[in-house]
Formats: C-alpha cells, structure tokens, sequence
C-alpha cells in the first residue's frame, strides 16, 4: 500500500548535526498512570499514537498505512494473513476452491456472520464490496474514489452469487497474486446495507464485520473504536482503542513516557536506545516490506533525461543518510523491492556517492551550472521516516553540484491529493514517498509503482514512469503462475529501473513500535497494519 525511499558526506554530517544540535533533550517526562490501566468501570483501554490524520474509514478508499493501521480492526477479508506472516489462512471464506485454468475462485463462506449493523453478511455483500470498486454503472460506484481498485481486482470479470452463501469471482486471464490480493484493504467486506443509508459518508461511519466497531472520528483529535461483543472469532479482551494523531515526533514520544499514550509509530532514532531501557516499554521491531524514495516527474524536463536523474543519485550520500540520520532503523536498499519479499534482485548496487561523476552528467545533459527545482516533502505521513531531516541533506548534498533545491511541506493528507494526480495535472518536480507491501509478492511493488498502466489516478506510479520491456516483463509476471520464472521477470525489471532512475530509492526502514508494558501479546505484522483481536491489557 500504501503505504511508502524512507549527502557530501560532511554536508550530510553537517546538517545532521545541526538538526540533533537545535533539538534539546526533552525533559524527563512526569510519569501519570497509564491509560492501559482499568477505568474505574473496568475498562481496557489502549491509546495509540498515530503519526499523521486517518484519511478515511472506508476500507476501500485506504491509501496509506497510517490510515489502515486505524480502520482495518473494523473489516474482515474473505482470506487473511497469518500472524506476522504473509501465509493466507481462512477468514470470511471457510474454504475456497480454484479452477483448473485459474480463473475461477469459488468461496465458501461462514454462516452466521454478521455486520456491525446486524445485517448479514452473504455473497450479495461479497458482490456488492467488489462491484461497488469496479463496475462504473454500479448505483454506489460514486460513493468513493478507490485507488486500489484496479491493483486489487483489474483481473475481475465478474462475479457470481451462486447461493446464498457461495460466491464465485471470475478473471480474464490468470493472476498469480490474486488470492494474496484478497487479504488486503480493498478486499475488504463492507456492509451494503451502511453504504446505501450513508452514500459519500459511509467514510465516517463504516460498518464491517471485525473485532471492533466504529464509534467516533474528530478530525485532528482522535478516533475511537469499541469492541464487537458479537464477533465471530470472539469478542475482543480490550474494551476500546483510541488513534490520535500526533504528527511531531518528540510530541509522540513524550506522550508515551508519560503514559498519555500506550503506543508510537516512527520513533526518533536517537531516543531509540533511552526507549529500550525504559522497564515501562517494550520496543518491538521486524524487518519490514517498505521502501523510501524521491520520485522524479520523469515526464517533465530536466526529469526526463536519465542522465539527470543518473546525476541526482550519483550526487546524494546515501549511506550517510542512512548512518548519521536514521542511525540504522533503516537499511540501505539496492532496490526497490525489499530483501523481506521474494523476488529481489541482490546482486544490484545503489548508486555511490560521487558528486564528480553528478557534475559530468549533469554537463552531458546541458545542465553544466545546475538548475532549479521544487522538492515537496510531507510535515509527517506513514512509512516517512525523517522528512524533512532527510529533505535538508538531499537538499544540501544537491546545492553543491549546482541544483537549487526549492523544499515545500505539506500536510500528509493534503501532501497525498497534490502527488497523486494525472500527469496534465501535476506540477511536480520532486517528491518524497514512501511505501509498504500489501501482500508480500513483488507485484505488489513493481507493477504498483513502475507500470505505465498504474500512473494516477490508476495506481501508484508517482514518477509516471514509462519502459516497455519493463511494462512487458510485469505483466508478464502477474500472469505466470510459475514463481521461479515470475523471479527471473522481476528480477531483470529491477535491474532496468535502478539503471534509469526514475527514483532516488534510499532505504528499507525496520519496523518498529514502541508500548506500554502492560499491552499483552501485541505482535508486529509484516504488512504494518495493527491487530488487535487477540491483544489483552495487564
């Protein structure tokens, strides 16, 4: 998803130094009871710190993995992911059954099921969260914009009620990940029931059929869910959960030391080792399914001359970003597709540091005294990392071979509206994003972000990027059910987008999540998004 490549070397050490100079150490916090403990009505309460504002409640319109880390307790799939794991296992579906040719999915679905509004869930409902994203006639099409839709099901032909409790999903041609697909966000199950009485709201009041139901959004303030007494798996141990959103990072951290918070995403890297320490937190972290980069309009000048994004990469001290401001939360990538997703190309190697070689290509280019460009960053988002430290080295590292480097900060909603347009609507130079794997198979990342078919507002493809043998082999891959040869295509694509560049690709950061020491059986999942149902409080 989501969710998303996280300089001169005594620049980069300069303004890394700078940033940690003009941050104070916070003073130690005073310690007030936790909000895990038992209120006084025997609640179990668990507060969340979010990094940025959710941007929808409509599983189907999730985007990024901030976002999903909020609202996913509230929907089941048909199949789902193993605990820290990409394996499927049954949810919705008690069992499925494919067709020899590979394109039929018939699911069998759990009886006595139900929605949070008591409606039933059956294969009407299963038809209805499909076509709803992919058929433009359907009568509630207009009730959200889906930019998932395509990824998830642009394979779908149709989709069949068999019975009542017997759906059958129909493709065009065989697709490899599609069962792995059926686990994500979009594949969702919302009842259709909530969508028709709310239309465009139902963003704000969602109804699934998971562990917790929805009770309350304030923008800028906080989001709350409460527990499904009646679910299916089992009521939930914890009563409520509460997302805030806290876009400073120091704020976050504060908030947790003190205990007015019980759980934080991004962590500042220098407070890392102060957290470990702490006996009142638990740090959990996992080698996670995500890349950083900066993305090139590489259908607009001077970024649509690979020697001018060959020169950028060539010009910015990765390894020092890496170093001396994520201080290894972050591995340096030589790829797009993480070492943790099969299919990643390890004998490729990310551009060195050499700001000579930047000048000469930028010569080769007619740009031999630089040029000046707008670099948008976001205040704060999933999967950012630093923004705006790493922003200032890029910034730094560039000025000294001649590009001016004009930076914009956005808020992370906002910020997400203005990246993801049509190309005859975007103004884009530079860009920051960040993303993080859905499904755990490398087309979740390729084709995503590098097809032409995937530009905005279809899909991901935030650089516009265009190559023909790349687009070939990725389409290719997704319907080749043979996994070493759907390899060897990734493989071979990854090495035609490192040589061209439409990113600067940084680095793959650890996931890492800092808790209360009373929140019990907590466990981290590749895909990033939080799971709740089977979490207790002390």
């Amino acid at each position: 998803m989501k969710r998303i490549p996280k300089a001169l070397l005594a620049v980069s050490l300069t303004v890394a130094a700078f940033m940690a100079g003009c941050s104070n150490e916070p003073a130690e916090p005073e310690k007030q009871p936790a909000q895990t403990e038992q209120t006084s009505s025997g609640e179990k309460v668990i507060v969340v710190g979010l990094q940025a504002e959710p941007t929808s409640f409509d599983a189907h319109q999730i985007s990024d993995y901030n976002t999903s880390r909020a609202a996913m307790e509230i929907y089941d799939q048909l199949v789902q992911f193993k605990d820290e794991s990409t394996e499927l296992e049954p949810d919705l579906a008690e069992k499925w059954d494919v067709s020899d040719n590979g394109l039929e999915y018939t699911f069998y679905l759990k009886k006595d099921v139900k929605f949070h509004d008591g409606t039933p869930l059956n294969a009407e409902a299963v038809k209805f969260s499909i076509d709803r994203q992919i058929d433009p006639k359907h009568p509630y099409h207009e009730t959200g914009t889906f930019a998932y839709a395509d990824f998830t099901f642009g394979m779908v032909d149709h989709v069949e009620v068999v019975d009542p409790y017997t759906v059958k999903i129909v493709l065009k041609e065989p697709f490899a990940p599609f069962l792995s697909n059926l686990a994500m966000h979009a594949a969702s199950i919302v009842s259709p029931e909530a969508v028709k009485k709310y239309g465009k709201d139902f963003s704000k009041h969602p109804v699934g059929t998971g562990p917790f139901k929805f009770e309350s959004w304030t923008p800028g303030v906080e989001a709350v869910l409460v527990k499904n007494p009646d679910y299916f798996k089992g009521a939930p141990k914890v009563d409520k959960l509460i997302f805030k959103p806290i876009t400073e990072d120091q704020t976050r951290l504060t908030e947790l030391e003190s205990g007015s918070i019980d759980m934080i995403v991004n962590i500042p890297p220098d407070d890392l080792e102060r957290l470990r320490a702490d006996a009142n937190l638990q740090v959990l972290e996992q080698p996670g399914m995500h890349v950083w980069w900066t993305a090139f309009n590489t259908q607009k000048k001077p970024f649509n001359d690979v020697k001018v994004r060959q020169a950028i990469n060539y010009a910015i001290n990765k390894e020092s970003i890496v170093n001396n401001i994520l201080h290894g939360t972050g591995e340096l990538a030589n790829s797009p597709v993480p070492p943790t997703v099969w299919g990643h190309n390890a004998t490729l190697k990310n551009y060195e540091y050499n700001p000579e070689k930047a000048k000469q290509l930028l010569a080769e280019a007619g740009y031999p005294n630089g040029f000046e460009v707008t670099y948008w960053v976001p205040e704060s988002g999933s999967g950012m990392q630093q923004p705006a430290t790493m922003a200032a080295a890029i910034q730094a590292d560039l000025a000294a071979v001649g590009i001016k480097v004009n930076i914009q900060t956005l808020e992370w909603g906002t910020y997400l509206d203005k990246v993801f347009q049509p190309k005859e609507k975007m103004d884009m130079d530079m860009h920051q994003m960040s993303w993080v794997g859905d499904n755990g198979d490398p087309d979740n990342f390729l084709y995503a972000m590098f097809s032409s078919e995937q530009w905005p507002t279809a899909g991901f493809n935030d650089s516009f990027y265009k190559n023909e043998t790349v687009d070939k082999l990725l389409k290719e891959a997704r319907t080749t059910l043979d996994k070493q040869k759907r390899t060897q295509m990734y493989e071979e694509a990854q090495q035609i987008i490192m040589e061209e560049a439409p990113w600067i690709v940084l680095d793959h950061e650890k996931q890492i999540v800092a808790a209360n020491q009373k929140i019990k059986n907590f466990k981290l999942h590749p895909t990033g998004v939080f799971r709740f149902a089977n979490v207790d409080v002390e």
